[in-house]
């Protein structure tokens, strides 16, 4: 007779999740649901304990990540993508451990490559717009972006509070940015002064560095000697050597027009200087170059340390000035002869230098790059030939300078050489350093307790918390060496540094009624008032009649002060705030300011970007922060590395490697751009490429089906009851809680990375590889009431619910979908993931009969016995493990300890039997192989009973069956009952 089909009489796995998530259609209907309310429900207080009485317990129930701005312009790349997504991870993992959190996205609006694209646009279309014109294009380009953007990050699944983003550009943010600038200014450390900049004559405009494209260009380049004066010359002891020259410092220049400016010479301070037989001082180092090219003559008479060279003066012979000899480490000993003539109104290096030594910043060209009236008033040459300079081009000039050091037998040699050379990217004609008055902060004016800004920075920085570590001494150094900070910029998209300076003084006007007057109406008008009201509609009524005294400052301030200043605008400052409301927490009160955002409160609990806002952003918040609180905004600060394709290459449109995270989410959905994310090791650069999304792909599949899984046989399940708990059931659970605690450990230092490496090895080898194998037997087979059933449903549902949550801040829309198909046991009262709890692991402590090193041991045999399995599939002598079944020698007389084990094997190894004899047994088996561990032998033979037609164990004795299924098919024992 034909035998039975048995297939509807199994407990398949049934559950509606689907294998495949067709997650690019799915997720935006998901997402755009989110916006209405999850923001809203993480941000919501949580139940605070009564007995919490400080401010400090309510701050470690809460988390505030202040969102680092991206720039309105364009659309998102992967970087954006890596950033905003880490982000949204690390909320969302405080959110999940209980904590009230928030998270406020914002944008940078103001600043150079905005105005860059509208100037473009205007010159296009033949337009010289007016100041105005062009800001209010700049807005609307901002504007514009802002929403692509904003779309763009919700379809990746962040959750933030969207609905009311921080943008720099609003009015009342451009007037606290303004009202910090003013807090600042009142610390007395915004002080004006001159600083060299790009600067373009032919445009009449100060460059920024994006506007600056180098091309080869013609110079002279010469060679000049300035005498040393005669004290000098006493203080080296050199006035007993022979020289053909009064000693000399040679000198090294290709900007000749600079040289009526100098103020100083710079030597290297670990230098050796050597004075020649011709009276020339070069450095040792450069001796034998300037030797063997004829610009020097003669054999060396002496060393000089450089040390000894510091605050001595040698004479401009152009002009008769002196100039100080300083020490700079910038000074090179590959070119030129070691010492550097310094005009520190035309180069950065000599400025910072000749800063030090409170040199004067001489600038005698105007805005044209032509010699001005200082020429004659400062004696930049001398009175008979000065007036012939003034109006004149400095280029033009040269060839005139050389003939008077030619003249004046000051110019050793000269030669035209061609160089690479800053030039304007409008005009293309070669630019020059000028400086122009520049606003700074003061890094080291002592102001707070006698300590400075670069002090109580530095201060802040020790107490901040850094991942990686290495974070601390990157920003440490960088604050430690960094010069004042020039704040302001000569463009027109930004917010003005908005003061009246004194006609007579030049010194800005402070009071308060009048900054808070201008503050006041950047928040009502926005800040282009600025340039479309007059000075005398800018005053407070008390101070109109003065109008005529002050005129208006036309800087803009740089744009990493608008984002330095973010906190300041966005956050709630306890105590610190300019509008303030009082609470109650336990019976203290707590003070905060009434900010526009639900943003978090200041100091946040985390700034999170790029490594390369160390120099950025970190630093300008930390500045702006402790010059006006004295402490720094953020607990804690993470960073990460920049994205390569997979050969570590930069991403570019010419390379053809760069991968647009909306055709990655087109072609895979977020959810595969988030887990590439968890996966890399986000502190160094990380890989991503089509290949490498593939791989990340599939990985995806195996987390979806494994919870598929979890969920299909779980279907049913109204308790969990741990009372019947198998010694596999015991193990998986001490598995799966090891692997958790370590994970969550890994992802408390927000290594996500290793934590995701542990979870996918748990749910690959541990789980899927082995217990939910060896459990498709009793799930389908067994009874639905059968107490083991329960027990492993029951593991299976706990299981669920952890691997869920700890997925929850990562994959948060695929647990989400999950949380639909999930039994109310599993997710206790969760509507949505956001509501999903975690239910308590059962005590492992009650269940004495595990034993690991049991398990140790099942581990390595199971190992073994599959690649001996492997081997017999290929060879066709068996399909499956059930075909086999186990003998172990008899080592343990029997004991009950021994049975147990021996009852595991066969369920561990999934063979239809595993029996113990004694060795003269086992030698009569025909055996397929043998394994020897442990000093125990296990023989593996063939299996002698029949297959169930049901279970398809081999556990069939067809002589013995007696039930009404006998002469129809073949039923081992179990199945029997369970159809019974």
């Amino acid at each position: 007779m034909q035998d039975k089909d048995y297939k509807d009489t199994l407990i398949l796995p049934r559950t509606d999740f689907p294998m495949r998530g067709n997650l690019p259609q799915k997720e935006p209907e998901r997402y755009k649901k989110w916006q209405d309310s999850a923001y809203s429900l993480m941000s919501r207080k949580k139940q605070i304990n009564a007995n919490i009485d400080s401010i400090e317990s309510v701050q470690d129930s809460q988390f505030t990540l202040h969102d680092g701005p991206p720039y309105a312009n364009g659309h998102l790349h992967v970087g954006h993508a890596l950033n905003k997504i880490l982000k949204d991870f690390i909320v969302k993992l405080h959110y999940f451990r209980g904590k009230q959190v928030f998270f406020t996205p914002g944008w940078d609006c103001h600043g150079l490559p905005i105005e860059q694209q509208i100037s473009t646009e205007f010159e296009s279309k033949n337009i010289l717009p007016s100041k105005l014109e062009m800001r209010k294009a700049c807005r609307a380009h901002a504007a514009k972006f802002i929403e692509i953007q904003k779309e763009e990050f919700i379809n990746m699944g962040i959750i933030g509070d969207f609905a009311n983003p921080y943008k720099t550009m609003d009015y009342r943010f451009e007037a606290n940015i303004y009202r910090a600038l003013v807090k600042i200014a009142n610390q007395g450390l915004l002080i004006q002064r001159s600083k060299p900049i790009f600067w373009s004559w032919a445009a009449r405009s100060a460059l920024a560095e994006a506007e600056v494209e180098y091309r080869d260009k013609k110079s002279d380049s010469i060679y000049v000697a300035f005498p040393l004066e005669s004290q000098s010359i006493l203080a080296l002891n050199l006035e007993s050597f022979s020289t053909h020259k009064q000693p000399f410092i040679a000198i090294w220049t290709t900007t000749p027009w600079t040289l009526p400016s100098n103020v100083a010479i710079a030597f290297h301070p670990e230098e050796q200087y050597v004075l020649v037989e011709d009276g020339a001082i070069v450095a040792k180092k450069r001796y034998e170059d300037l030797q063997a090219k004829k610009i020097i003559n003669g054999r060396i008479l002496c060393e000089i340390n450089a040390q000894r060279f510091e605050r001595l003066k040698a004479i401009n012979p152009l002009n008769g000035r002196e100039s100080l000899l300083i020490l700079a480490n910038y000074v090179s000993m590959q070119d030129g002869t070691g010492a550097v003539h310094n005009a520190p109104g035309h180069g950065e290096d000599d400025y910072f230098s000749c800063l030090k030594y409170d040199l004067p910043v001489i600038m005698a060209v105007d805005d044209s790059g032509l010699f001005d009236h200082c020429i004659i008033k400062e004696r930049l040459f001398e009175s008979s030939i000065a007036k012939e300079f003034e109006g004149v081009h400095v280029f033009k000039a040269q060839k005139r300078i050389l003939e008077i050091l030619r003249d004046s037998q000051a110019l050793l040699f000269h030669e035209e050489i061609t160089h690479s050379y800053p030039h304007c990217w409008r005009t293309n004609k070669p630019i020059i350093f000028r400086a122009t008055k520049q606003w700074f902060i003061l890094m080291d004016k002592p102001y707070y307790q006698g300590k400075t800004l670069r002090e109580i920075a530095l201060e802040e920085i020790e107490k901040t918390r850094f991942y990686p570590s290495n974070g601390k001494n990157r920003i440490k150094t960088m604050v430690q060496n960094r010069p004042d900070w020039c704040i302001s910029r000569q463009r027109d998209w930004g917010v003005p540094l908005a003061f009246f300076l004194e006609r007579q003084s030049g010194e800005p006007l402070l009071d308060s009624e009048v900054t808070n007057y201008i503050a006041d109406l950047f928040e009502k008008h926005g800040c282009d008032v600025w340039w479309e009201k007059d000075i005398v509609d800018l005053l407070p009524p008390a101070f109109k009649d003065k109008a005529n005294l002050y005129t208006k400052n036309m800087h803009i301030l740089d744009v990493w002060f608008d984002s330095g200043s973010t906190w300041f605008a966005v956050l709630n400052c306890d105590n610190y705030g300019a509008s303030t409301s009082t609470t109650m927490i336990g019976n203290k009160e707590s003070t905060s300011s009434t900010s526009q955002y639900n943003a978090g409160f200041y100091p946040s609990s985390m700034y999170l970007e790029g490594s390369d806002q160390h120099r950025g952003w970190f630093q300008s918040s930390l500045l702006i922060s402790c010059a006006i609180n004295y402490k720094s905004p953020f607990a804690s600060i993470v960073t990460h590395g920049f994205t390569v394709d997979d050969k570590s290459e930069k991403m570019s449109k010419s390379k053809g490697n760069v991968l647009s995270p909306n055709v990655i989410m087109r072609n895979h959905g977020s959810e595969i751009i988030r887990l590439w994310v968890a996966l890399s090791d986000y502190q160094n650069d990380v890989k991503i490429s089509q290949n490498i999304l593939k791989q990340v792909a599939e990985n995806y599949l195996k987390i979806r089906n494994t919870i598929r899984f979890l969920l299909a046989n779980t279907q049913g399940l109204s308790t969990l009851d741990f009372t019947n708990l198998s010694p596999i059931d015991i193990w998986i659970l001490h598995e799966a809680k090891r692997a958790f605690t370590q994970i969550e450990e890994f992802f408390a230092l927000y290594d996500f990375s290793k934590g995701f490496q542990i979870l996918n090895s748990f749910l690959t080898a541990s789980l899927s590889g082995i217990y939910l194998d060896i459990c498709k037997d009793s799930l389908y087979c067994d009874s639905k009431n059968s107490s083991k059933r329960i027990a492993i449903q029951s593991v299976f549902g706990i299981l669920a619910n952890h691997i869920l949550h700890l997925l929850a801040p990562f994959l948060t829309y695929t647990v989400d979908e999950a949380l639909e198909y999930a039994e109310p046991i599993l997710k206790g009262s969760a509507s949505n993931v956001f509501e999903l709890e975690k239910i308590s692991m059962p005590d492992l402590s009650e269940y004495p009969l595990f034993k690991q090193e049991n398990f140790d041991i099942l581990l390595e045999l199971r190992g073994i016995f599959n690649e001996h399995v492997d081997r017999l599939k290929k060879e066709k002598i068996i399909k499956s493990s059930l075909e086999l079944e186990i003998i172990v020698s008899d080592s343990s007389k029997n004991s009950q300890v021994q049975i147990r084990f021996i009852d595991l094997v066969a369920d561990f190894l999934m063979v239809s039997s595993c029996t113990i004899a004694d060795s003269s047994q086992i030698q009569q088996e025909q055996y397929l192989f043998e394994i020897s561990l442990h000093n125990q032998k296990f023989s593996i033979i063939k299996a002698k009973k029949e297959k169930c037609l049901r279970c398809w164990q081999f556990k069939v004795d067809v002589h013995l069956i007696e039930s009404e299924y006998k002469n129809t098919t073949q039923l081992c024992q179990r199945c029997i009952e369970v159809l019974k």
